[in-house]
């Protein structure tokens, strides 16, 4: 039996704070977006740099955590799948956008209000498990 993968891991910053509404049938669903850069040399020795935005969307508890406790600047850690959704909007254009469906959400870097937070110790403890390579 052959077998898929679809399967998405990035580390950013938040461009934006979550925004939450709920369902027509009252489960929480968060939206956010996430920047990850990369930068490289050019055969010239120029040092480029670009920026990649994802849309991120979080169902049931975690929509709530990410509500609560995200906000934009802030740099986590998203583990999901890809979705492409496809609508037709009121005027009958045609649209079409790719996001990540999280299952996994670990805030890194420093705590606006303090020092480390507790979710970078947790992320390096966790670190051989989520990455066995």
């Amino acid at each position: 039996m052959t077998r898929g993968l679809n399967k998405v891991m990035i580390i950013g910053y938040l461009g934006r704070d979550p925004e939450m509404r709920y369902t027509p049938s009252g489960r929480p669903v968060t939206t956010f977006s996430v920047g990850t850069s990369r930068t490289w040399t050019t055969a010239e020795g120029d040092r480029r740099s670009e920026t990649e935005w994802f849309n991120v969307v979080t169902w049931g508890n975690l929509a709530e955590i990410c509500k609560q406790y995200l906000s934009k600047g802030q740099q986590v850690y998203i583990d999901g799948r890809l979705q492409t959704r496809r609508w037709e909007d009121t005027s009958g254009a045609k649209h079409t956008t790719v996001e990540i469906v999280a299952n996994e959400m670990m805030m890194l870097g420093d705590r606006p209000d303090s020092g480390a937070s507790h979710a970078d110790a947790a992320f390096e403890t966790n670190e051989e498990d989520t990455f066995p390579y």
